[in-house]
């Protein structure tokens, strides 16, 4: 018996955060991505939710990190039918890359960990669990999530993980903003340090600091709301589903903003 439909408005806010207009609109872009098309992976056999119940199935995991076990029986079809929905479609839900971005456009960047469970890409880090290091990238002015970096090792530092992820070349001829972690990229704009020597820094550079934070907190507001998928915050998966899952996350996280 399944228990959570699409067909029903009322449930469509808590598993998903976007509202019923959103998630058609969201289904209609996985469709036009062909997500119809997909078949079960069994032959012969057609997936036992439609189209719609298995965007929400994918959103709903991402929201409330319920088990395969918990998840599947809440729509009706086994745990491995769960597993197979998430992994075919998942992917479909990503952010799609920006094709244009005006020349000035401000982006600020900044890291979050993500406990991450398999140990194969996780390291232990500084909040004592294995975890890896997301780099994410907003637009400074309408807070929407223009870029992701690949997953690395929690153990590494932003300045490297900026470098490695790849996030570094989707930003590449953009101002882009960011915390001291960030010191030894120069195309970075960073707070100014104090002197070696102890000594106060001037007021102009004082204020130009405080301007900094104000702005540079968008983007840990940003992080803040991704966590509400809650699969952000104990990722059980393999670490290379990770990128999709973050992806479509942060899809999700700009269509309740924009749409």
């Amino acid at each position: 018996m399944q228990v959570i439909s699409a067909a029903r408005a009322e449930w469509i806010f808590p598993f998903t955060g976007l509202t019923p207009a959103q998630f058609r609109r969201l289904v209609r872009l996985v469709a036009e991505r062909g997500g119809d098309s997909i078949a079960d992976g069994r032959p012969g056999r057609q997936w036992a939710l439609d189209l719609s119940d298995r965007v929400l199935l994918v959103a709903a995991y991402w929201r409330t990190n319920l088990t395969m076990r918990q998840i599947g029986p809440l729509f009706g079809v086994s745990h491995s039918a769960a597993h197979r929905v998430i992994d075919t479609l998942g992917p479909l839900l990503a952010l799609a890359p920006m094709r244009r971005r005006p020349v000035d456009q401000i982006a600020i960047v900044d890291g979050t960990l993500i406990p991450t469970r398999d140990h194969r890409l996780a390291a232990a880090s500084k909040n004592y669990r294995y975890s890896t290091n997301l780099q994410v990238a907003i637009d400074a002015s309408t807070r929407l999530v223009i870029a992701l970096g690949d997953p690395q090792p929690g153990n590494r530092n932003d300045t490297i993980v900026y470098r490695t992820s790849g996030i570094d070349q989707k930003l590449a001829g953009r101002p882009v903003m960011a915390d001291g972690a960030y010191r030894g990229n120069p195309e970075v704009i960073i707070p100014y340090r104090k002197p070696a020597d102890g000594s106060d820094l001037p007021t102009w550079k004082e204020d130009l600091n405080r301007e900094h934070r104000t702005i540079r907190a968008r983007v840990e507001h940003t992080l803040a709301r991704m966590k509400n998928w809650k699969i952000l915050r104990d990722y059980r998966r393999a670490a290379h589903t990770l990128t999709d899952a973050a992806s479509g996350i942060a899809n999700l996280h700009n269509i309740a903003l924009t749409w």
